[in-house]
């Protein structure tokens, strides 16, 4: 589940903690905010959903202090994934660069060619009804998703790597601002991919064109090994004696399984350190804050 985190402010935006991150939305003047009231959510789940007032500061924002699934499993079979169209950007989440907790995050032209692989987490009862940074109502029985960096709203395709079901999701937030994350999955698609209810899942993200309609939609990632190996990628340098001296410090403090290689990045090759494979996403999260209280940026997570 989504650690929360405290609000940022940008010009002319406030971003709003939901997704395990911050929410963006317009400066406006305050209005009536509790009042419970009854809404349908999807696949026939009922749910109190109470007006959301984006005017309050994240302590009294939301009725529940932390996050929770609900105590029935959505039936999967008689939820439908979203159809990929084209739409326009929203007014609001869009802004880019835009900072965060000290990162700042760049909001990408267009989903396609995006394909990425990393940690998925998801969010559930906490935001249930409350607004997304599209200023979108956040259903957690709808496949939809969290991104730092791709446009709100798109789609993309989720391909769970331990087990290779996938499933297709509407982009309409931004998220997820824990370390180490690379998106933010609805309750419904974390139990669609098996991810609920272990809480995280170690996941494929290929972004969908829908102004291209000719083409087909991106396939499901395949997997061939249950357990991908997750690495954090400390540095990569065009200098070798650079990237030695790196590796060299990460063993000194102690670290195992330091691992220094060489790619090419762009026509150029470049020597890499990575530490890894971690055994689980825990170790993972350990291991990056351990590297980052050693004064060094925080590492790249890689899921080979």
């Amino acid at each position: 589940m989504r650690l929360m985190h405290t609000a940022a402010m940008l010009t002319g935006v406030l971003l709003l903690s939901a997704c395990s991150g911050h929410k963006t939305r317009p400066v406006s003047q305050p209005r009536a905010g509790s009042a419970p009231v009854r809404a349908a959510a999807g696949a026939g789940h009922a749910t109190e959903r109470f007006r959301d007032d984006i005017n309050q500061p994240q302590s009294r924002r939301y009725r529940d202090n932390s996050d929770s699934v609900p105590g029935d499993v959505p039936d999967i079979g008689k939820l439908t994934e979203p159809v990929p169209k084209v739409e326009p950007r929203s007014l609001y989440g869009n802004k880019s660069p835009y900072t965060v907790l000290g990162h700042t995050y760049r909001v990408l032209p267009t989903a396609r060619g995006y394909d990425e692989r990393g940690i998925a987490s998801f969010y559930g009862n906490k935001f249930h009804g409350y607004k997304t940074s599209s200023l979108e109502t956040y259903d957690m029985y709808a496949f939809s998703a969290a991104s730092t960096t791709l446009p709100l709203p798109s789609y993309a395709r989720v391909t769970n790597l331990e087990n290779g079901k996938s499933v297709i999701v509407r982009v309409n937030d931004r998220g997820p601002f824990h370390q180490n994350r690379l998106i933010d999955l609805s309750y419904a698609a974390a139990v669609k991919i098996g991810i609920w209810p272990k809480g995280t899942g170690l996941v494929e993200v290929r972004g969908i064109d829908p102004a291209h309609p000719g083409k087909e939609l991106p396939p499901p990632a395949v997997v061939t090994s249950g357990h991908p190996g997750i690495y954090l990628q400390v540095g990569a340098f065009a200098d070798v004696t650079n990237a030695a001296r790196l590796a060299q410090r990460l063993r000194g403090a102690g670290l195992d399984d330091v691992q220094t290689s060489d790619v090419l990045v762009d026509g150029r090759r470049v020597r890499r350190v990575r530490v890894g494979p971690l055994q689980d996403v825990g170790r993972a999260d350990a291991v990056s804050a351990r590297i980052e209280g050693m004064g060094l940026p925080r590492p790249q997570v890689a899921v080979d």
